[in-house]
């Protein structure tokens, strides 16, 4: 087996079980964003993974060594923390070349890696200036180009954009992916961000109350959820009550759904349906009767908020596709079958 597997890891602070016997296997060149709230568990995954915590129970794997007892500057990995934590007192090309210096590297090879890295992150001509010169965006650049000085083997980022302003934020994941791709190398980004997680993710493993809830590629986890929470994590959904009627016929808001079904040992579930699945049409149409209850027209999207059968259902269009429903109009709702994701509870 290659690449990094965690076996039923978990780690405890007393009696708190902050990781909860995580199972995870990551092939070799695969960009991974642990997602999750705050207090899921995935920073402490990223620790043990990275040796600043040591497992309570299971074991880490990477290229088939269990490198579970091994010190954190053994195990081969490079790391950029929320803080990015460079030296303010060196100049960007000593912030890169400190891991080779402190490995006693040779002078020449390390200015030929600091070089290769500028170059690698669009800082060529950079080596000489003081860190605190640098913009936010070049300071992010710097901390990845020296946890890439030793060439790595893994890549780990605890929250590394979080203090980027949402632009520069949304420029840089882009970059980060680029270059990941580039390099081939094996990534693991911890972030609460959902956009990024699906901008970046070649695997998206969404976690909650210290599990994994589901570990999929980006599209996956938004059109096929395999439970309520982690469909109401990532992005937004409608989570509706579903139940057979005496005909067998699948009832969503006193309705039935023409072409949705319910698993043969189910009569009550809950669907998630993405609000830009959700189709509004003029009443008596076929559909759930509704009432709109609030328009928010954000440019590019247009909300509409509909009561129907004692809930709120969420619409989502783009202006040319507007239906021109205003507050107070009655509508009918139409959830298509295909749409309807049943998920557990």
């Amino acid at each position: 087996m290659s690449g990094l597997v965690l076996q039923d890891v978990a780690k405890h602070f007393g009696n708190l079980v902050a990781v909860d016997n995580v199972s995870l296997t990551v092939p070799h060149g695969t960009f991974v964003c642990m997602l999750g709230p705050s207090g899921c568990g995935k920073t402490t995954v990223l620790r043990m993974i990275a040796g600043l915590e040591d497992p309570t129970a299971g074991e880490i794997l990477l290229d088939d060594k269990d490198i579970t007892p091994v010190p954190t500057h053994k195990r081969n990995l490079g790391m950029v923390f929320q803080s990015l934590a460079l030296f303010p007192h060196l100049t960007v090309g000593e912030n890169i070349a400190y891991p080779l210096r402190i490995r006693r590297a040779p002078r020449a090879e390390q200015q030929k890696r600091v070089d290769e890295l500028l170059s690698l992150i669009h800082l060529d001509g950079y080596a000489d200036r003081p860190v605190s010169k640098l913009s936010g965006g070049q300071r992010q650049r710097v901390a990845i180009a020296r946890a890439l000085a030793l060439s790595p083997k893994l890549f780990l980022l605890d929250e590394p954009l979080s203090a980027l302003d949402a632009k520069l934020r949304e420029a840089m994941q882009v970059e980060l992916r680029q270059l990941q791709q580039k390099l081939g190398i094996t990534t693991i980004v911890v972030t609460h961000d959902q956009r990024e997680a699906m901008t970046m993710a070649d695997l998206v493993v969404v976690m909650g109350e210290g599990r994994i809830r589901q570990a999929a590629p980006p599209i996956e986890i938004y059109r096929k959820p395999a439970d309520a929470f982690v469909a109401d994590f990532i992005g937004s959904t409608n989570l509706l009550d579903v139940e057979t009627d005496g005909s067998g016929r699948a009832v969503v808001l006193g309705s039935a759904v023409p072409g949705l079904k319910l698993p043969d040992d189910q009569h009550k579930a809950m669907i998630s349906v993405r609000p830009e699945d959700v189709h509004l049409k003029a009443p008596g149409s076929d559909g759930i009767a509704g009432k709109v209850n609030f328009v928010r027209d954000l440019g590019g999207t247009i909300e509409t908020f509909v009561e129907a059968g004692g809930k709120i259902v969420v619409a989502v269009t783009t202006p040319r596709e507007r239906t021109k429903f205003a507050a107070g109009e009655a509508v009918s709702v139409v959830l298509p079958a295909e749409a309807c994701v049943v998920v557990k509870q």
